[in-house]
């Protein structure tokens, strides 16, 4: 099944100043992915990011990326492109005032993890609380690890060992694991010239790097978004990278750092909004402590907590109509966790 496009595609550098006018979703930048599309309409400063999952579905990416006042007219806009491709709509990542604009709108919206946030304003690694993650920076600065940023126009040099870095990383979680995709940033494509590259080298070799994206609206910043080791790699390397953007992003006076969304972690009742499945919400809560398997979100989170955010959010997922089986699995197969 073909699809036909709404409107003109809107290109990068137009797609980058739009978000920068009106995104406030931390994981925003994941629309300039290379595979994920953009919906635009007539007469609204705005896009909704999805890409087509299976032959029925459309799977967005946030919530209408516009002006508040713009954001119902925008997604009736998109809803009703979706139906006359014969495509039924699935939002993920959606923040609490897009969970709520979707409830109203008819869709069944239910809590599908947390993501977690760190204002940079007077944070460090000082404390007794952060004395584990220094001992990991000093030991991995002890073996030798130097971490530096890789500006864009010099990342050709380190591409192909950084390749080498993800098929190692890749291979040695099992034969058959899939890399993530769509809900996940990309070191290459075309968002490249705005993400942030920091690479470790241990004897004159990359071994391991983070990727940051932008993040606009009022807790502007980075989202630490990608992170590759060898596994043959000294131990505190990614700890020793953290450190040291960290660093980097408080000296440009950068506000925040967004470790972004946790499927299925910190699983909670009481943040779901009026009329959430019921079933959704025991299976949530069956895949935050007994599922990892599909996903490893105690591990995941436990990552993330041990720099101590200090913000933590819900973030939902919404079906249009109602929670349809076929929808989560075409949701499995675009992210690749199926």
């Amino acid at each position: 099944m073909t699809i036909t496009p709404a409107a003109p595609a809107i290109d990068v550098i137009g797609a980058v100043q739009l978000l920068s006018r009106h995104a406030e979703n931390a994981s925003a930048f994941l629309a300039l992915n290379d595979e994920t599309r953009h919906f635009t309409a007539p007469g609204i400063d705005g896009l909704v990011a999805y890409r087509p999952a299976g032959r029925r579905w459309l799977v967005q990416l946030g919530g209408p990326f516009a002006a508040r006042a713009e954001q119902p007219a925008l997604l009736a806009a998109f809803e009703a492109w979706a139906a006359g491709q014969r495509r039924r709509v699935l939002a993920v990542q959606l923040l609490r005032h897009d969970a709520e604009l979707y409830a109203g709108s008819g869709y069944v919206v239910n809590q599908l993890g947390s993501s977690y946030s760190i204002s940079l304003e007077g944070y460090s690694l000082r404390g007794r609380k952060m004395v584990k993650v220094r001992n990991m920076v000093n030991r991995a600065h002890r073996e030798g690890i130097t971490v530096a940023e890789v500006p864009y126009a010099q990342r050709a040099a380190v591409t192909g060992a950084l390749d080498a870095i993800d098929a190692a990383w890749l291979g040695a979680k099992g034969r058959h694991t899939k890399e993530l995709a769509f809900m996940i940033g990309e070191r290459d494509g075309r968002g490249a010239p705005y993400r942030r590259l920091f690479v470790a080298q241990y004897d004159g070799r990359p071994v391991g790097y983070v990727s940051c994206a932008p993040v606009y609206g009022v807790e502007s910043g980075w989202l630490y978004d990608l992170t590759r080791r060898a596994p043959d790699a000294p131990p505190g390397v990614i700890e020793a990278v953290f450190a040291h953007a960290v660093e980097v992003f408080q000296a440009e006076g950068a506000g925040w750092l967004h470790l972004g969304l946790t499927p299925f972690a910190g699983m909670d009742p009481s943040v779901e909004v009026p009329g959430a499945n019921r079933r959704m919400v025991k299976l949530g809560g069956f895949l935050s402590t007994r599922g990892h398997k599909i996903y490893p979100a105690a591990t995941q989170a436990s990552f993330k907590l041990k720099w101590l955010p200090q913000v933590t959010r819900p973030e939902y997922i919404a079906f249009a109509g109602k929670v349809r089986l076929g929808g989560m699995y075409a949701l499995g197969k675009l992210t690749r966790t199926v």
